[in-house]
């Protein structure tokens, strides 16, 4: 390999030398540092800025003045270049580092009779082929035509929005004039493709393909309100093509994708029923079911933008008082222990807690307490018996709310004082989490283990492990969220039978309340929430009696 590379340089050493060339290839000019041309083993040069601009996502900009140069003396650089413009391969290092560089003005000074829009052609150029910044350049061995005529053949590869790296050659030609050496320029220089009465043309093709399908094989339901998760919904895919005009060769295209489709874990039938239990909702909602075994994503519907419904924190509310039952539990507690439901809390030396029914409820079993969502019960149990951390070790260790990969989020901090512990106990302070997380709860509720949603066939390499939140603790939860549907705040939102759940409703500083809904029936458990719509019992459990009975 070393030998290759030494024959490579003589030869250029020798290309050089027919041009009389015995001098450095650096030029520096303008002020600043010039390119700095690497040697390759095959004996060309791979010009490399001593400060590589960053890339833009738009052309490069000349500076006002220096646009309308119509010969090199029209800036003091393109003066200084025009001096020690004395042969053609100096000129042609010279003008392709400027090019490289996105210095149009420089350019310019080193062309023949550059027209006037000459770089208002370079960026027309750029703007209409979507080209993201200037194109790298490879010289190649020079040929001398005539003492007055030279050609310096030259690779280049362009960067085309959307297609990709986009190769080409093409050469500059270079006359002798008064002296001295300049590119004769002409819009084949840009790319051969430009010859008289030749263009070039970006094209966008809309094309049918099976694009996303449901895990039956099926499209996806009208209006399913999932674009934000899936892509080519609507059966549709954009195809960008380059060609070549008038002979439509095409010079480039994007890869056809016709022939792929996705199958998802998606059901058509609980996409569907997810969707309309949205229609009519004047608020940003989202409704998320997941498999009860498989924990795969059946269904999500989504008007929160920005993919709310997986990775949107909101304050849970009462829905959360799953997981700090679950807590209480393990204390010792049953679900039939007798606790006072009072209308006013206060925890010693902090704050005072209430209700949203301002009664005194007296001595009430847990689950009772549960169903009518009593604050003050939980505030109060959670002050006596989780003042140790146990609230947040719950959440964190057996729900999911820690810091994790998977689609779901959710988070709790250690509380630092007793009115941090009585908030979150009642899903405020720091508890936040999505929609997808609520369901993940509901999920570990009715089977005693909690798992990640997936949307794979199996859980990734690095989903977390499976956790038990125990048979028992499990049991008196379903008891508990049966009696929400049956006999406390969600018996008049219209379930189904066989329902089970928690609502809630998410105080929001500033603004009207969220409303929240979490639970399951049958083979799914799933979780509604409409942003700032109030009531969970008057909103929430509502939108998903709609998406439960529409599945019956």
């Amino acid at each position: 390999m070393r030998g290759r590379l030494v024959l490579a340089l003589i030869a250029l050493a020798l290309a050089i030398a027919g041009f009389g060339v015995y001098g450095a290839l650096i030029v520096t000019g303008g002020g600043s540092p010039s390119p700095t041309p690497t040697p390759r083993a095959n004996g060309t040069f791979v010009f490399e800025p001593a400060e590589t601009p960053a890339p833009s996502s738009s052309p490069p900009v000349a500076p006002p003045a220096a646009v309308q140069a119509a010969t090199p003396a029209t800036t003091p650089a393109t003066a200084q270049a025009t001096a020690q413009a004395g042969d053609p391969q100096e000129v042609a290092v010279r003008y392709l580092a400027a090019w490289q560089a996105g210095d149009l003005a420089a350019m310019a000074g080193l062309v023949s009779a550059p027209p006037a829009d000459f770089a208002e052609r370079h960026r027309r150029f750029d703007a209409e082929l979507r080209i993201a910044a200037p194109p790298s350049l490879t010289p190649e061995t020079p040929r001398r035509r005539s003492a007055l005529e030279a050609e310096v053949p030259f690779r280049g590869v362009r960067q085309i929005t959307g297609l990709g790296p986009w190769p080409f050659s093409s050469a500059l030609h270079l006359v002798r004039h008064a002296g001295l050496w300049r590119v004769r320029w002409t819009p084949q220089t840009m790319h051969p493709s430009l010859g008289e009465g030749k263009s070039l043309r970006l094209t966008e093709t809309k094309v049918r393909r099976p694009a996303t399908l449901t895990r039956e094989g099926l499209p996806f339901p009208a209006g399913s309100r999932a674009g934000d998760y899936f892509t080519g919904l609507d059966g549709a895919t954009t195809e960008l093509k380059l060609r070549e005009l008038p002979s439509g060769r095409v010079l480039l295209a994007s890869p056809s994708k016709r022939d792929e489709a996705t199958r998802t874990t998606i059901s058509r039938d609980v996409q569907s029923a997810a969707a309309r239990s949205l229609d009519g909702l004047q608020a940003p909602a989202a409704l998320v079911a997941i498999d009860l075994r498989t924990r795969q994503v059946r269904a999500v519907a989504d008007t929160l933008g920005g993919k709310g419904a997986f990775n949107g924190l909101y304050p849970p509310g009462s829905t959360f008082k799953v997981v700090t039952a679950a807590a209480l539990l393990r204390t010792g507690l049953t679900s039939q222990s007798p606790v006072p439901c009072p209308a006013a809390y206060t925890i010693p030396n902090a704050r005072r807690f209430t209700n949203a029914e301002p009664a005194d409820r007296g001595v009430l079993p847990l689950t009772t307490a549960f169903a009518l969502s009593c604050n003050t019960t939980f505030v109060q149990q959670s002050y006596e018996r989780l003042r140790d951390g146990g609230l947040r070790a719950e959440a964190a260790d057996r729900f999911g709310f820690r810091e994790k990969p998977g689609l779901s989020s959710c988070r709790i901090r250690p509380h630092t004082d007793m009115n941090e512990l009585g908030s979150d106990a009642i899903g405020q302070n720091s508890v936040q989490a999505s929609p997808l997380c609520m369901a993940e709860v509901a999920a570990a509720a009715a089977t005693g283990v909690w798992k990640p949603a997936v949307m794979t066939e199996r859980p990734p390499a690095d989903s977390p492990p499976e956790v038990p939140i125990g048979d028992e603790v499990a049991a008196q939860l379903r008891d508990m969220m049966g009696a929400v549907v049956t006999q406390g705040t969600a018996a008049a939102a219209g379930l189904p039978p066989g329902t089970a759940g928690k609502t809630g409703t998410a105080e929001v500083a500033g603004g009207r309340s969220h409303a929240w809904f979490i639970g399951y029936r049958g083979s799914l458990a799933f979780a509604a929430f409409v942003q700032n719509g109030g009531g969970g019992g008057a909103t929430a459990a509502p939108v998903a009696a709609r998406f439960l009975n529409a599945l019956r």
